[in-house]
C-alpha cells in the first residue's frame, strides 16, 4: 500500500493514534488553544473528539497538519 501514496507521510497512521499522541504531547487545553476547536475545549474525550473529527474535514485537516509539523520530525 506505501508505493500508492509515497510522498504522504501520514499514509497508513490511524486518526485515532494522530488523536492519541497529541494529547500525550500537549493535553486537551493546550490542544484546544493551538487549534482553536472547542471540541478540546468543552469537556474533550477521545470518542467525542474523533467523531467530530471524522465528520469536520477542515477539523481532521488541522489535527492532520499539526500531527505532521509536531511528532513527524
Amino acid at each position: 500500500m506505501s508505493k500508492e501514496q509515497p510522498n504522504n507521510p501520514l499514509h497508513g497512521i490511524k486518526l485515532a493514534t494522530m488523536l492519541e499522541q497529541l494529547y500525550l504531547e500537549f493535553g486537551w487545553e493546550k490542544l484546544g488553544d493551538i487549534l482553536n476547536m472547542n471540541s478540546f475545549k468543552n469537556n474533550p474525550s477521545h470518542k467525542s473528539s474523533l467523531k467530530f473529527l471524522r465528520t469536520t474535514p477542515w477539523a481532521r485537516e488541522k489535527v492532520e497538519k499539526l500531527y505532521e509539523k509536531t511528532l513527524l520530525k
